[in-house]
């Protein structure tokens, strides 16, 4: 669960600069730099020969859709929405998560289900909420969650917790099938070339963060603790950023939030440890 901790602190720090400092860079070029950047850190821990090419090419199909078929969709939805939209419209991903990991083991927990659903209604009573929110960056947005849910269920049954491989000697894999997928618009889009030479230094500087830190650590720690959590306490841990972000937010920010603004981050934090309590609780029932 350290791991989930880490990466969602990692995320909180993120939200706003894709919108404010990225804005008319081409979103399929930015996931692919992104990802590449990913895929160059982790390489010199890269082991194929530790899996079979069976699962090597699982491992490449799923960062494909986790990570490529997800940014492709999350990136183009900032074109159609504010960034609080975006942050806002991604608090689904926990149900998501709960759904297609009982449809994999073709069960149904509601306990889980429940504590997702909890950890939705944590995140939403924190998010700004605005009206007339575009259909069609919301439609994006829910996409980028069901691939993201998808892929890190994908991963944890590709690579168990029983497992004796280390996540960092496979991980560039994951980054490897994003890339190639996100490098398909880049390849097909004319003004690709033009467009990276535009990019300004702050832009060069924010991919580079963007790619090294958010994606590449980040998503790493993600789906090395979601491989070690049960997996409704990692679908419901999908939703921590929110508030973090926001507590982020007040210590560099914004010192003195109001008290409404101070109570709704105190009664999601609760409603998140209790979806937490709820998951782990009947996790320890299923195995008594």
């Amino acid at each position: 669960m350290t791991a989930l901790l880490a990466a969602s602190l990692i995320w909180a720090f993120s939200f706003g600069l894709i919108k404010t400092q990225l804005a008319g860079v081409p979103p399929h070029l930015v996931a692919l730099l992104r990802l590449a950047l990913s895929a160059l850190l982790f390489a010199p821990w890269f082991r194929p020969g530790r899996i079979g090419r069976c699962t090597l090419g699982l491992l490449v199909a799923a960062g494909a859709v986790q990570y490529g078929a997800m940014y492709l969709a999350y990136l183009a939805s900032f074109q159609h929405l504010k960034a609080s939209e975006v942050a806002l419209w991604t608090i689904f991903t926990p149900i998501y998560v709960a759904l297609i990991a009982d449809a994999s083991a073709r069960t149904f927990r509601r306990r889980n289900l429940a504590a997702a659903a909890l950890s939705v209604v944590a995140a939403w009573i924190v998010s700004p909420r605005h009206a007339g929110a575009a259909l069609a960056g919301i439609a994006l947005v829910q996409l980028s969650n069901v691939c993201f849910a998808a892929g890190q269920v994908w991963y944890r049954r590709l690579v168990p917790p029983s497992s004796e491989i280390r996540d960092r000697e496979i991980f560039a894999a994951l980054y490897c099938g994003g890339s190639l997928l996100a490098a398909i618009p880049v390849a097909m889009s004319s003004g690709m070339s033009s467009a990276l030479a535009a990019l300004t230094s702050t832009q060069v500087a924010t991919i580079l963060y963007l790619g090294v830190i958010p994606s590449g650590l980040g998503f790493f720690l993600w789906n090395a603790g979601v491989r070690r959590s049960r997996e409704g306490t990692a679908a419901v841990l999908n939703n921590l950023k929110v508030p973090l972000a926001i507590l982020v937010s007040w210590m560099i920010f914004e010192p003195f939030p109001s008290l409404e603004s101070l109570a709704r981050t105190v009664a999601a934090v609760a409603l998140l440890v209790m979806a937490v309590w709820l998951t782990e609780t009947g996790a320890s029932r299923e195995n008594n």
